[in-house]
């Protein structure tokens, strides 16, 4: 028997999705894992070690040789997740623009997703776990207790793009509006690449609730999903707390 639930959420770049599983897994009391993460952990090695992004095989055989894990950090503002890749901290590295860009073309390749879906699989196999990414309710945990699809709007997911790349201190040369409308095209870029690779596209699961982020904070959309658990699985959440 599951030691707790298994939460899968699928949705696009910058729709919120990241974010809200984060805090939804703390104040659950699960483990988090971003599977968007593994992918740009795969193509940062593919990166540093000068492996052709094309080259399908290769990246495979890469990722089979790293050891992912996502680990909590707990911080005077409350908890947070880290990335950790054969012992190597890259919560930042793999954040940069030029790995992002990089994890949509190494994330087509079916030699690497095989090997990642199933270390994705063996995260979640004992239960209590939200999983996030493109294709966890439709490929990766397709009988999950809930299956999530988390969105917001093209022009709301490239403001917030645009805004976590200022906290992370990149400067850039358009103004803001330039550079938020080339964000914008880069996503929609993105999407369509994630929905029409052959080896499992982004697409929404028959049996899965759509959030639309683009009018509520972290904060309502979580206590969206909060509620939705509680009123779902009363025994599991039973114990908590919004504040726990």
């Amino acid at each position: 028997m599951k030691r707790g639930l298994i939460i899968a959420i699928d949705g696009p770049a910058a729709g919120g999705k990241g974010t809200v599983a984060q805090q939804l897994a703390q104040r659950l009391g699960y483990r988090f894992v971003d599977t968007g993460a593994m992918y740009r952990a795969v193509a940062w090695a593919a990166l540093q070690e000068g492996i052709s992004l094309e080259d399908g095989e290769a990246l495979g055989e890469l990722a089979s040789r790293l050891d992912i894990q996502f680990q909590q950090e707990l911080t005077a503002q409350g908890g947070r997740y880290r990335l950790v890749v054969n012992g190597q901290d890259l919560t930042e590295a793999i954040r940069q623009p030029e790995v992002e860009r990089a994890s949509s073309v190494v994330a087509q390749h079916p030699p690497v997703r095989r090997v990642l879906v199933a270390k994705q699989r063996r995260l979640a196999e004992e239960g209590g776990v939200v999983m996030e990414g493109r294709d966890i309710t439709t490929v990766v945990l397709p009988d999950a207790d809930l299956k999530l699809f988390i969105t917001a709007s093209l022009v709301e997911r490239a403001q917030r793009r645009y805004a976590q790349y200022r906290r992370q201190g990149h400067e850039f040369a358009a103004p803001p509006a330039e550079q938020i409308a080339i964000i914008q095209a880069q996503l929609m870029a993105r999407d369509r690449r994630d929905a029409g690779r052959t080896t499992s596209p982004l697409r929404i699961a028959a049996d899965a609730i759509v959030l639309d982020t683009t009018h509520l904070s972290v904060e309502e959309s979580v206590d969206v999903l909060w509620r939705m658990l509680r009123a779902r699985f009363p025994e599991a959440v039973a114990e908590r707390t919004p504040s726990s």
